[in-house]
């Protein structure tokens, strides 16, 4: 399967993914924002089933950001080992809560410059806060939504960055974070990375790639 120099009618695409996913939300459990962040920083380089599986243990020890701040960096460790890098990864949750308490009196700030001041956030990880605790509309491209972008023929470019912004021109003033987790959704149960399965995908209709023989 190739992509062809086509686009889809994004608006459609957007409606048929409303109609496909109406409740579809952030897959990682956190009950608040500091939660959020915590699960986010450690989704990096695994999946958020697993991380859903260390952090009711990590959040009753550490509920907020002074707790973490002050923690042995190796009882950390010791919670997320089954994550891998837990030794890097115990680090950067430290070293990102001390920041927290320090600079931001223990609240996670809601503006994508404060956000990315923080160890272990970058654009990826502001905009899922942003989106998600905060509800202010963002773009958060991961491989799922970067991969269903190109194949919709909505962007062409390698960078996450270049695909945000060709999907903000494709569909100004929607709600973002809303459709990215649809993408993602999608990507996870039909638009797969090796096997799409376009012959019962809702999309196919819409979708450039999917008409390509």
């Amino acid at each position: 399967m190739s992509v062809q120099e086509t686009k889809s009618q994004p608006l459609e695409v957007a409606q048929v993914l409303a109609d496909l996913y109406p409740d579809a939300k952030c897959a990682l459990v956190h009950e608040n924002a500091f939660e959020l962040l915590v699960a986010t920083i450690l989704s990096a380089q695994t999946t958020d089933e697993r991380v859903n599986t260390v952090t009711p243990a990590l959040f009753a020890a550490y509920p907020a950001p002074r707790d973490m701040a002050h923690a042995n960096e190796a009882d950390i460790a010791q919670i997320v080992r089954p994550l891998g890098f837990q030794n890097r990864r115990s680090t950067q949750l430290r070293q990102m809560a001390q920041a927290l308490d320090e600079k931001f009196a223990g609240e996670v700030p809601s503006s994508r410059s404060e956000l990315e001041s923080l160890p272990g956030v970058g654009r990826k990880t502001a905009h899922v806060i942003m989106g998600n605790a905060f509800g202010i509309p963002t773009i958060t491209v991961d491989t799922h939504v970067g991969r269903l972008a190109k194949r919709l023929g909505w962007s062409s470019a390698k960078t996450p960055l270049a695909i945000e912004r060709d999907i903000a021109k494709a569909l100004p003033g929607q709600d973002w974070t809303v459709l990215c987790h649809r993408l993602i959704e999608h990507g996870r149960r039909v638009c797969h990375a090796r096997s799409p399965q376009c012959d019962s995908c809702a999309l196919a209709p819409l979708c450039p790639s999917a008409q390509v023989d």
